[in-house]
């Protein structure tokens, strides 16, 4: 007689958080951490950018990844947050390191000659 299939459930091991709540807390941790060390990157990188824009970025980093549910990939992107905050505040970047987080909002170059000509670019 055959038995019947025994569905099993892997039980993975959590990386830093045990439940969702907990991964919520160490994210709202890490925006505070970036959100009060923003002053003095903009001031020590000299980036053309004041702390505002770059706050506004900051939330617009956090919430791109809103849709992510799986509390392992929350807490690999924690450590990566962790990680890049310990690099920017230590100097360990360049300035261009910092300006590549505004890539996609810089205006885009012109295409005519018109419009070359205005922004004396070739």
């Amino acid at each position: 007689m055959a038995q019947p299939l025994k569905k099993s459930l892997k039980q993975v091991k959590p990386i830093l958080s045990l439940d969702k709540e907990e991964a919520r807390k160490r994210v709202l941790h890490l925006y505070k951490a970036w959100f009060r060390q923003l002053p003095y990157i903009v001031r020590r990188y000299d980036i053309p950018k004041n702390v505002e824009q770059c706050r506004s970025k900051l939330r617009e980093e956090f919430t791109k990844y809103d849709d992510i549910k799986d509390v392992r990939v929350i807490d690999m992107m924690i450590i990566k947050g962790q990680m890049e905050l310990k690099e920017t505040v230590n100097v360990w970047k360049q300035k261009g390191h910092i300006m590549a987080y505004f890539k996609d909002t810089i205006e885009p170059k012109p295409t005519d000659f018109l419009s070359k000509f205005l922004t004396s670019k070739d």
